[in-house]
């Protein structure tokens, strides 16, 4: 029976030990930074593919319907293709910098976690926190612009999806629908000299109803709402880092001030040990 009860014992320590070390594990996770982390790599997954296949479906539109004469977008075509090459570029930095962020939120959070242990924080540790924080502004700033610039298509997109629509409707009959066009030379996107450059009427509606459209126009809005996800993650990143420094600076502070108060205390106790020694001696 004795024997029994203590391999009882053993095996509920056992399990106390086990739950007491998944929940310090659990304790150790950086939460705020794995949320960042998830939502910055969901934005960037979004932007880079969608804005990828989009742009392809652009080139097909207006090669297709706006500038059938290969030399006239040869230009649009470059800078298309050189846009599908930041995009590759973007991908592959921001999942390696997201991936450093959350290795980063882990160090501050066993920091922070160890503050009255023997763990040190260096100052090192305290300038590399504090270049993140400037990067991630600096990013952050940069993916604002990012997320304007894919606002760009949305809106020309949108305007010629409304003018689609607006041929649809009843009162279109009143008016004649072949006087209705969308010049894309307007917005810069192909030269003056492009022929047709621009689709009225049927021809208009033929474009809109085909799927390079219709996948384009949905993909340009998922792209601009990665965009949207990633700033946002940029700025939680942002708090968050800022937060960590700030723990840093103070965990620096604390530790100084131990240091002080144990030698203050060291040479306290030498000098009443020698004043014990003194006293004796005279005795």
């Amino acid at each position: 029976m004795e024997t029994q009860s203590d391999e009882n014992q053993d095996q509920r320590q056992d399990k106390r030990g086990c739950f007491e070390c998944c929940i310090k594990c659990l304790g150790g996770v950086p939460y705020a930074s794995l949320v960042a982390t998830i939502l910055c790599f969901s934005g960037v997954a979004l932007f880079c593919g969608c804005g990828h296949v989009a742009l392809t479906g652009t080139v097909t539109i207006l090669e297709n319907h706006f500038s059938k004469v290969t030399s006239d977008n040869a230009m649009l075509t470059d800078i298309i293709q050189l846009m599908q090459y930041i995009i590759y570029g973007i991908a592959s930095f921001f999942f390696l910098y997201g991936i450093i962020l959350l290795a980063e939120g882990f160090y501050t959070t066993s920091a922070v976690k160890e503050l009255h242990s023997e763990f040190k924080t260096t100052i090192c540790g305290r300038c590399i926190s504090g270049m993140f924080v400037f990067l991630t502004y600096i990013l952050g700033v940069a993916w604002l612009g990012v997320f304007g610039f894919s606002a760009v298509p949305v809106f020309l997109f949108y305007n010629m999806w409304s003018t689609c629509a607006a041929m649809k409707s009843p009162m279109a009959n009143f008016t004649n629908i072949d006087s209705i066009c969308v010049d894309a030379r307007q917005y810069g996107i192909i030269p003056w000299n492009a022929t047709p450059g621009k689709a009225c009427g049927s021809t208009l509606g033929d474009i809109c109803n085909t799927n390079e459209f219709y996948l384009s126009y949905h993909l340009y809005i998922v792209a601009c709402a990665g965009a949207g996800a990633t700033v946002i993650a940029l700025i939680h990143f942002l708090m968050i880092l800022s937060a960590n420094w700030a723990y840093l600076k103070d965990a620096s502070h604390m530790h100084a001030y131990q240091d002080i108060k144990m030698k203050e205390e060291r040479e306290l106790q030498d000098i009443t040990s020698r004043s014990k020694e003194c006293l004796n001696s005279y005795t």
